[in-house]
């Protein structure tokens, strides 16, 4: 059995708060007993300046030192949700990625998702208009990383709406989905369970989706209810609409049995 946590978080404009949020729920879920740990999607800054952000972030890895640290002093696998980063100063495009961080207990840097389907839809709240490609660039590879809990597929909020990319991930031996986001109360209401229980039992694979909640200045809404979620698609854990932490024990032979029972992922012909 794995014991992991999910976080879910109010997050602002201010990055400073935002990562003392995230220290206070990270240190809540190492004395639970966590050995892994995922934050929201934008933990570090939501409806902030993301460009600055970004490129401060690519010349001083101020989030990425602040995830290391807390990895290292906690002995906590830590999934940091997304920042804007751009390592590559020299590109012409001064769009950053959204990029999913993974840290091990020693502080590490262990893996890097760019996310790779961006929010350019229309929506009917009091935001309306999103365009993550304002700000963001695509991502273009899928990524899986081994940690002490199993292997993990990494994911974003709007890749959700992608199976193909968690049968990538499945195809990696992923066992783990982490699903970072900012899903709308619009979209969260109507979508987020069945789309997260659908990823799980299609790929018989866990799911840690670690959502914002609440209200983000006066116009945007998130939905909160991160969820825990196990092959069979059971629900082990759900957070309501406030900042929080979730548990749960992840049982590997449950994952085998379902497997073994109906063995759809040896069955695909596709």
């Amino acid at each position: 059995m794995a014991s992991v946590a999910v976080i879910q978080m109010n997050s602002g404009p201010d990055v400073a708060a935002n990562l003392k949020e995230a220290a206070r729920w990270l240190k809540q879920a190492s004395d639970q007993g966590a050995e892994l740990a995922v934050l929201p999607e934008c933990f570090s800054c939501l409806e902030g300046d993301l460009k600055a952000l970004g490129v401060e972030e690519g010349i001083f890895s101020t989030v990425q030192q602040f995830l290391s640290d807390q990895a290292r002093a906690l002995g906590l696998w830590v999934i940091g949700g997304t920042t804007p980063c751009n390592s590559q100063a020299s590109c012409p495009d001064e769009r950053h990625f959204a990029s999913c961080f993974v840290y091990d207990p020693e502080g590490h840097q262990q893996a890097r998702y760019n996310k790779m389907h961006l929010f350019d839809v229309e929506v009917a709240d009091g935001k309306g208009t999103y365009r993550e490609s304002d700000n963001y660039r695509h991502g273009d590879q899928v990524v899986s990383v081994e940690t002490a809990v199993g292997k993990v597929g990494l994911s974003v909020c709007y890749d959700l709406r992608f199976p193909e990319l968690y049968r990538a991930l499945s195809k990696q031996e992923a066992d783990i989905f982490t699903v970072p986001a900012a899903f709308t109360r619009v979209t969260g209401e109507a979508h987020w369970e069945v789309l997260l229980r659908a990823r799980a039992i299609e790929n018989q694979s866990f799911v840690l989706a670690a959502n914002q909640c609440g209200r983000h200045g006066k116009s945007r809404e998130t939905w909160g209810h991160s969820m825990i979620i196990d092959p069979w698609g059971e629900v082990l854990a759900e957070a309501a609409n406030e900042p929080g932490v979730i548990m749960a024990e992840l049982d590997m032979a449950r994952l085998a049995e379902v497997r073994r029972q109906m063995p759809c992922l040896s069955h695909r012909r596709l």
